[in-house]
């Protein structure tokens, strides 16, 4: 249906949570406040019912992934019409044609998208224009692209800059991303480190910030899944955390459909390090608060993987989530743990440390 600045929000919200889209035809600023109004609809307290036994932290979280899939589905039902070129003909609108072909490539047809991800596209633009300081890089920047994690919680670079080096001068990033766990062993020593990725889009981020931050003569960024050819004294891997379905792109640097790759990094790690090399493994401990993974299955899963563990170092987030009680998660998110765990090749022995 065709909406512009005379629609009343009341019923474009009905519209859009019956399903139907909703075609922008005002001025771009008014969508921009009839999407606000769109999401304080939605996130209305419910009206009080008779009261029920608090949910489990597994149905808490479940219920909570609920919620905001289906929030996001409502607010994508507004849309805004794009013309060749990726110009938005509405009043009072933004030049987003660099954001756009950031994200999208380039493009002479016309074309719709929600405005929801617009400024999604048009808050990636300015990250990526103005990057993340990195305190592990000397407050150097990293500049994350259109559908890659940035680093904005920093606890786990920061373990990955204190963590005791082994004697290694090559090492393996697994899963690099934006190329920053990369760079810091490079500065911290490691002579030749090769950062792996599957994702074009994050290839081509870890290729631009190890540029930028000088370290290309000593990190390779190459396309794998997982694990490159041959060994290595030091392998690094930051998996997603939550063994759940991710519901966008970026979502696949939280959540790990089966925990895939945190088990592909374990069962390959033992026949991809050297005799007496450590591979680190950064993981919260978000996903044991919730009921969906225990700490005996992270250990088994060492085990079983020939694997012991040589040592683990921990920290607690900061992330404002965590000091915010009414965050459905709170429980959870206020206990988590973010551990850099040391492993080695085991020695047939039962892998130590709770």
């Amino acid at each position: 249906m065709v909406v512009d600045d005379e629609t009343r929000a009341d019923d474009a919200y009905h519209l859009a949570c019956e399903g139907t889209a909703l075609l922008w035809r005002g001025d771009f600023q008014n969508a921009r406040q009839l999407l606000t109004a769109l999401a304080r609809r939605i996130d209305r307290p419910p009206r009080r019912r008779k009261r029920k036994a608090e949910p489990s932290q597994v149905q808490a979280f479940h219920l909570y992934r609920q919620a905001r899939a289906q929030r996001a589905r409502t607010l994508a039902m507004l849309l805004i019409p794009f013309e060749p070129g990726h110009v938005v003909a509405l009043k009072r609108a933004p030049d987003v044609v660099q954001a756009c072909t950031e994200a999208y490539g380039s493009d002479d047809e016309p074309y719709v998208t929600s405005l929801r991800e617009l400024l999604g596209l048009i808050g990636a633009h300015e990250w990526r224009q103005k990057g993340v300081p990195i305190p592990a890089l000397g407050g150097d920047r990293i500049h994350p692209h259109y559908g890659v994690f940035s680093p904005v919680r920093g606890e786990y670079v920061d373990l990955v800059a204190e963590a005791p080096l082994p004697p290694a001068t090559d090492a393996f990033d697994i899963g690099t991303g934006t190329g920053v766990l990369a760079a810091v062993l490079a500065r911290r020593g490691i002579r030749r480190v090769i950062a792996t990725d599957q994702d074009p889009r994050a290839l081509a981020c870890a290729h631009e910030n190890i540029r930028r931050l000088d370290v290309a003569d000593r990190v390779e960024v190459v396309q794998a899944d997982l694990y490159p050819e041959g060994r290595a004294g030091l392998v690094v891997c930051n998996p997603p955390w939550v063994p759940a379905k991710p519901s966008s792109p970026l979502e696949h640097a939280v959540y790990d459909p089966d925990g895939r790759m945190l088990r592909g990094f374990l069962d390959g790690l033992a026949e991809h390090l050297d005799t007496d090399g450590e591979g680190w493994l950064i993981l919260s401990d978000l996903a044991e608060h919730l009921g969906l993974r225990t700490r005996d299955d992270l250990l088994r899963a060492f085990g079983t993987s020939g694997l012991e563990v040589a040592g683990r170092l921990d920290t607690t987030p900061t992330h404002p989530r965590a000091a915010d009680p009414g965050d459905p998660l709170h429980a959870a998110r206020s206990a988590e743990v973010t551990s850099l765990w040391r492993l080695r090749r085991g020695s047939g022995g039962r892998s130590p440390g709770r």
